[in-house]
């Protein structure tokens, strides 16, 4: 009887120690496999700045500095500078995140908060469908529908408004051409807004329902719950959205070449045609004859990176901000 208990003992120590080591070995390699992972995206990030580095030597090189603060994009010259370029892709994302940022939480807020229960999925599912949409689609749209839409009514009404007084004159002046600057803000707003909007929405619903119904009952307004409540909670997920949106509206590329008019010059005038660094990339790569023309468009490939890389890091420098003073 002894001898059987103890073989039984055996047997379950062996079969524990076996089980101890496959844990031990699976939780092993999970580890690798995510480390790897981590390594990877890091190669890749290195590997498209690198790239993107030597690509762009010989016209950073040549221009130096001054390809940054160059508007002249002369091919035939070769005389290449970035600045209007880089105007346009910061003005039409700025423009578009202002547009699209209140009206996203707007949207959000109304699905969580306000919108009778039975038209939350219908309404959800609509904004989310907006994200499915192709850019090109956006951007035949914009231009055979919504740029002759604002030249010929809302353009027209906006400078007979603004004419005369000084600021505004030369912000919203010149001919309506329907195209420019603010059409392809006006785009990417509309198609930044479903990211933005479906994002706050969920962090939205992560919000304890016990913290909601505590302010209400307290006696505050559903502003009051949402400004107080609501969103300093979720202000992390919000941001994300909203970094989401600007990534993709500093990177679009076929919607804002239909509507912006590719014209390589600044304006003060959100009417005036422009370009981006997109869409001088997308335009000119393929006509790109000489070793310093294809080294400039590469050089405005570099410049989006280092500029999306500056966001990113400032975004998140402001959330370590907040979380310090809050004592998140």
């Amino acid at each position: 009887m002894t001898a059987v208990s103890e073989a039984a003992t055996s047997s379950a120590l062996r079969t524990r120690e076996a089980t101890v080591r496959r844990f031990a070995f699976t939780d092993m390699a999970f580890r690798t496999a995510t480390r790897l992972s981590a390594i990877l995206v890091l190669v890749l990030l290195g590997g498209v700045a690198i790239s993107l580095i030597a690509g762009s030597w010989e016209a950073l090189s040549k221009f130096g500095f001054s390809f940054l603060t160059t508007e002249s994009w002369n091919p035939v010259t070769e005389n290449f500078g970035a600045l209007a370029p880089i105007y346009g892709t910061i003005v039409t994302s700025a423009i578009a995140i202002l547009i699209a940022v209140p009206i996203g939480i707007g949207i959000a807020v109304f699905l969580t908060e306000l919108c009778p229960r039975p038209l939350r999925r219908p309404i959800g599912i609509a904004v989310e469908l907006l994200a499915g949409i192709p850019s090109i689609i956006y951007g035949i749209w914009g231009l055979f529908v919504f740029a002759p839409f604002l030249q010929t009514t809302v353009q027209p009404f906006i400078i007979n408004i603004f004419h005369g007084i000084p600021g505004l004159s030369s912000l919203f002046a010149g001919p309506p051409y329907g195209i420019g600057l603010l059409t392809s803000s006006l785009i990417l707003a509309i198609m930044v807004l479903p990211f933005i909007t479906s994002i706050t929405k969920d962090v939205f619903d992560t919000v304890p329902a016990v913290l909601k119904e505590s302010a209400y009952g307290i006696g505050c307004t559903t502003w009051e719950v949402t400004r107080r409540v609501t969103i300093p909670y979720t202000r992390v997920g919000i941001m994300g959205g909203v970094m989401l949106g600007l990534g993709r509206a500093l990177g679009e590329t076929m919607a804002v070449t239909f509507v912006i008019g590719n014209a390589h010059r600044i304006s003060a005038s959100l009417f005036a045609p422009g370009t981006t660094i997109s869409a001088t990339i997308a335009n000119e790569f393929t006509e790109a004859d000489g070793a310093l023309y294809t080294s400039s468009l590469v050089s405005l490939g570099l410049i989006l990176f280092i500029i999306t890389f500056i966001i990113l890091a400032l975004a998140r420098y402001m959330l370590l901000r907040i979380d310090s003073r809050t004592g998140a």
